[in-house]
């Protein structure tokens, strides 16, 4: 997989971490997409269940009727739910006109929507994995009305 800006990003030698990612969010868009867009721990779990994530909405609702069992696993909740929050804003940024990702202050991704609003979706994808709720394909479908 070719990622231009993450040469850049490694070769800075000054600044701050932040405003390097930043720049990558700024200048290769298509690829911080492509690598947030990754999830592998969340996609071989779907796998494992028969799952293939699509990045369609419709695999928002499939993750949602999976059984939890990376909650027995605490060591792995946290990874899911960092995935989950990144396949969801895949899903959102793919999908729904003039969405974005977007980093944080403090250098966590979220997405953008065209009308301003923006979604903390790594913090949605952890209460998911720990809790179930806000179900991911809620979060979508509230992103995709506004």
């Amino acid at each position: 997989m070719n990622i231009p800006f993450l040469g850049k990003w490694r070769r800075r030698h000054s600044g701050d971490a932040d405003d390097g990612l930043a720049d990558a969010f700024a200048s290769d868009p298509e690829g911080v997409s492509e690598l947030l867009g990754e999830c592998e721990l969340l996609r071989s779990h779907a796998a494992a269940a028969g799952l293939e994530l699509d990045d369609s909405p419709a695999s928002l609702n499939a993750l949602d009727q999976l059984p939890p069992r990376w909650r027995d696993d605490p060591e792995a909740l946290p990874w899911i739910g960092n995935d989950a929050g990144l396949y969801l804003g895949t899903v959102v940024v793919r999908t729904v006109p003039g969405a974005a990702w977007l980093l944080r202050s403090g250098g966590s991704p979220a997405v953008r929507l065209a009308s301003g609003r923006e979604i903390p979706v790594v913090e949605a994808g952890l209460d998911w994995a720990a809790q179930g709720v806000p179900e991911l394909s809620q979060v979508y479908a509230e992103a995709a009305e506004s």
